[in-house]
């Protein structure tokens, strides 16, 4: 009896938890939407979204071009971006960390976005402009960077052993970052003042100035990202144990971890192409949601996600409005609530284990 209670409790508290991340997830986009230097009535936004949308609005509220514009090509992409941004850094930590065995791992171990950055500081520094990508160029071009560098990283876990060693693939991540870092740095100190200025800007992670081509961008990248990660759950559930307890509970080790690294590190790097570099919020955020919901990864990968795409969206609405009608690149918020919020978990766990 005390079990059949103590899993009934078990399923209410998960799903209170699902219900508690979707709301927190609305929330922050309507918050999103309606709160800025520039006010609308809420009307006008429901309307001006509604139109859009389905054809007709429902208040019957008569708004300018003005209104449309600012609502519907710069506030509503830019919450949409945010959330997939927050959810994809998010659902990469978390898979990251289960895989790792270790819960200070984060989207940037094996060194993609560090590759991401560089590609991207390289068209910014360079001003390479590719014809048939146009806008794009940027985006794309950090998306690749991120590849290669995974690859790079692959290439040196199997040069120096046979399998695809967790520590190994650590070592070779951190190897490729620490180069990575010292060219930027390089390209930095080569610009002249203004490029210095939108390059570092970039670096902090941004995503103001953003439209619908950014987030038409990361969504398919996003959508194959989350499927071959919410696909693995067993195995990181199975990783938990050791690797050597994971094949013997039928996993392949070996594709379960390239298919996870790969997924983790797409969702990666699609987010620093539209974003830049954005840190803590996949190194808190599944940490947070694992401390409440327990280590089975079914539950944290899209409780992760959830959250993550909510607290992002309400990080670069305090960036936007902290000092407006200027902008704070959302970089510095997430590293301002992110590590103080991490020290007291990290604290609070070495307690709980001493």
């Amino acid at each position: 009896m005390e079990n059949s209670f103590t899993r009934k409790f078990s399923v209410n508290k998960t799903v209170w938890m699902y219900i508690f991340s979707g709301g927190f997830v609305l929330s922050a986009a309507l918050l999103g939407l309606f709160v800025s230097s520039v006010s609308f009535p809420l009307t006008a936004v429901l309307d001006v979204l509604a139109e859009k949308m389905f054809g007709s609005d429902i208040f019957g509220h008569e708004g300018s071009s003005n209104i449309e514009v600012i609502i519907w090509e710069i506030r509503f992409p830019r919450v949409l971006l945010a959330l997939f941004v927050g959810a994809s850094l998010s659902i990469a930590g978390a898979s990251f960390q289960g895989l790792l065995r270790n819960p200070l791992a984060d989207p940037y171990t094996i060194g993609v976005s560090s590759g991401a950055a560089l590609g991207a500081v390289a068209v910014l520094y360079f001003q390479i402009s590719i014809a048939f990508l146009g806008s794009y160029t940027l985006p794309v071009v950090a998306i690749l960077g991120g590849f290669i560098t995974m690859m790079i990283v692959f290439i040196i876990t199997r040069l120096s052993s046979r399998d695809l060693n967790i520590e190994t693939i650590i070592l070779a991540g951190i190897i490729i970052s620490a180069f990575i870092g010292a060219v930027i740095s390089l390209i930095i100190a080569l610009s002249d003042r203004e490029d210095m200025r939108q390059i570092l800007y970039w670096l902090m992670g941004n995503i103001g100035m953003r439209g619908w081509s950014h987030v038409q961008l990361i969504v398919p990248f996003f959508i194959v990202g989350v499927i071959l990660l919410l696909s693995r759950t067993h195995d990181l559930n199975a990783f938990a144990l050791g690797e050597e307890s994971a094949g013997h509970l039928g996993v392949n080790v070996q594709g379960g971890k390239v298919l996870i690294l790969v997924g983790a590190s797409l969702l990666t790097g699609a987010s620093v192409a539209v974003s830049g570099s954005i840190g803590f919020v996949g190194l808190v955020i599944p940490h947070f949601v694992r401390l409440i919901t327990g280590p089975d990864h079914k539950h944290v990968l899209p409780l992760s996600m959830l959250t993550g795409g909510g607290f992002l969206v309400l990080a670069d609405l305090i960036s936007r409005a902290i000092i407006a009608p200027k902008e704070l690149p959302i970089g510095v918020i997430t590293a301002l609530i992110g590590a103080p919020i991490f020290a007291v978990l990290l604290v609070r766990e070495r307690m709980r284990k001493g």
